[in-house]
């Protein structure tokens, strides 16, 4: 996982701590922001590149106040490079590609895997158990041992092992991928299960927890997830 959705909450384990093995670029960025919407996708491209050696952090300064006065934020988008939880480096404003590449490669993007890079890269069990001695606490091996746990119906032992750690995307997907046995139906499947515990969310737990469950395994670029995710909205409230 290099991209990741940080708040106020969350900014210390993400990105201060994590910052300690893994150098983290903070995007400080706002929906209502146009230059936002253009470096955003070029820093997640970027960084995406790297294969986990630099993480992006994508922190909205509307909904996190606390993150946007700790940088002392005077316009967006800004940027900076945290390692070994300090600020290392940074900018103001859009850049082009050759300029971001060149922020990315300062932290590390363009050099050696890391022990923790390639025993992720190997894959199996061994390797990920391995790698979680090295970082009890990395999120990124977590999730793919989960995933790999999860593969191998050990779904028990899989969420056991995501309580470990702060909810991420990537966190809240494996978790949902556990919950649900990673069974995917026919579109028309989805659609009629969807529409079938909308009806049961508002007074079942267990029936909202699967409805959410199955938007996350959509993901946020299946255009069912927003619809339905204003549905269940428009339920609870």
């Amino acid at each position: 996982m290099t991209v990741i959705d940080v708040t106020d909450a969350t900014f210390q384990t993400e990105v201060l701590d994590r910052s300690q093995t893994t150098p983290v670029v903070v995007d400080l960025w706002a929906p209502w922001c146009g230059p936002c919407k253009t470096l955003g996708p070029l820093l997640e491209s970027v960084v995406g590149a790297t294969e986990g050696r630099v993480v992006l952090a994508k922190v909205n300064v509307d909904d996190n106040p606390a993150t946007s006065q700790a940088f002392r934020v005077q316009s967006i988008p800004a940027v900076y490079a945290v390692s070994g939880g300090q600020v290392v480096d940074g900018f103001v404003g859009a850049q082009g590609p050759d300029e971001v590449q060149a922020f990315v490669d300062k932290l590390g993007g363009g050099g050696e895997p890391s022990e923790i890079d390639l025993l992720r890269e190997a894959g199996d069990e061994a390797s990920l158990r391995q790698a979680l001695e090295l970082e009890p606490d990395n999120p990124d091996v977590i999730a793919d041992l989960a995933e790999l746990l999860v593969g191998d119906e050990r779904r028990d032992e899989a969420l056991e092992l995501l309580a470990r750690v702060p909810e991420t995307p990537a966190i809240r997907r494996v978790a949902a991928l556990a919950r649900s046995g990673g069974d995917f139906a026919s579109e028309a499947e989805v659609e009629a299960k969807l529409v079938e515990l909308l009806d049961r969310v508002k007074d079942d737990d267990a029936a909202r927890q699967e409805y959410v469950d199955l938007l996350e395994l959509l993901g946020p670029d299946d255009p069912r997830t927003a619809t339905y995710r204003k549905k269940l909205t428009t339920r609870l409230f």
